[in-house]
């Protein structure tokens, strides 16, 4: 656990943890499967650019982006891997992701003809994979209606670089078994099409490579798995990669009936020590875990008592002897033998790990270390 001097509150990030995360997923899919890691929203709010310091490791194939910005901030990095944008772009952004070489995801014969256009008039050859829809229906062509697009979507092809052929899965953490359905109604899909044989298929996320590897083609997706997130029951574990520290900032006693922040929505019950911490809601701590969530300090737990406040939280401390003003309280992560998991907090605020890392606020500094001591 580090113990950084300057910070009221700070992410401490495990580079060899993000690494080994990956080396997981790649052996679960076995050899000759390209990593795509996916580094999309500031690498889940961890940091992009110590995210792929860590992950090139890994020797991706290419890196998954969802906007033509991020893609371009990448190259700005100095990354020259092959860079894929997921999510659909506006028109406006086609330019961007032209002039930085990115691959893009496509999901209807506009945005392909949008892309063209975007690529001639800079003088470029544009690169694309076809999303194929099989179930999600946020974006893709409708895997069910090849007879109705396939025409237009080659005429619109022609002069585009078709590089590979992904769909998205939609319950593969919580339900595994309907990735097989996915997977045959996309290949039946692109069977129907004359797909470059030099072109990538890639269909199985986190979740999918380590519940159905089987179905990998070739390429996987991970994200959430990569940064320390479950992926659904069963199956492999990743190692924590985040963790969360603040510093302990008031300390005071409370009296039998004494109520704690905003609402008066905790009462003390007996003689209790209270200790304030410098993390709040501003930082990106859920708010709901207000008398409900807990930390750790000395290796012990301790729960948060009242509401989180934007700036500060309160926890009672009653039963851990000598807290005082300096200490560091664990959020996220290990200290000692107690370890508080993301997935942990994401099931107590009643969302997704997912939310819980990438709201983590830039008020918070990233501190990327290589090991697990930080």
């Amino acid at each position: 656990m580090s113990n950084n001097l300057r910070a009221r509150a700070w992410v401490d990030v495990s580079s060899s943890a993000l690494l080994r995360n990956a080396t997981t997923i790649r052996s679960l899919a076995g050899s000759g499967v390209h990593l795509i890691p996916m580094v999309k929203a500031n690498a889940y709010g961890l940091g992009v650019q110590g995210a792929v310091r860590a992950l090139s490791g890994a020797e991706p194939w290419a890196w998954g982006v969802a906007t033509a910005d991020e893609g371009a901030e990448l190259r700005g990095m100095g990354i020259q891997d092959r860079i894929v944008v997921f999510s659909p772009l506006p028109p406006q952004a086609a330019e961007t992701a032209v002039l930085a070489e990115l691959e893009v995801g496509i999901s209807s014969v506009e945005s392909l003809r949008v892309l063209s256009a975007a690529a001639s008039a800079a003088g470029r050859t544009a690169a694309f994979h076809l999303e194929v829809d099989t179930g999600i229906a946020r974006a893709g062509f409708d895997a069910r209606e090849v007879e109705a697009w396939r025409s237009d979507f080659l005429a619109a092809a022609e002069g585009v670089r078709w590089v590979g052929c992904y769909t998205h899965l939609h319950s593969a953490d919580e339900s595994p078994e309907t990735v097989a359905g996915q997977h045959a109604l996309f290949h039946e899909a692109i069977a129907a099409l004359p797909v470059p044989p030099e072109a990538v298929l890639h269909v199985l996320n986190s979740a999918g490579t380590v519940h159905v590897p089987g179905f990998a083609d070739g390429a996987v997706r991970p994200g959430i798995f990569l940064y320390g997130g479950r992926v659904g029951d069963g199956g492999v574990e990743p190692e924590c990669v985040a963790e969360v520290r603040a510093r302990v900032v008031h300390v005071r006693a409370a009296r039998p009936g004494d109520a704690v922040g905003y609402g008066e929505t905790y009462r003390a019950t007996g003689p209790e020590r209270w200790a304030t911490l410098s993390i709040g809601y501003g930082d990106g701590l859920p708010r709901a875990l207000g008398n409900r969530g807990r930390v750790l300090i000395s290796g012990r737990s301790a729960p948060i008592v009242g509401r989180i406040s934007m700036d500060v939280t309160v926890v009672d401390v009653t039963g851990i002897p000598d807290v005082a003003m300096g200490d560091v309280a664990t959020l996220l992560g290990s200290d000692g033998a107690e370890c508080i998991t993301v997935d942990e907090i994401a099931e107590q605020a009643g969302t997704i790990s997912y939310e819980v890392l990438t709201g983590l606020t830039s008020r918070l500094p990233r501190i990327w270390g290589s090991d697990d001591g930080r």
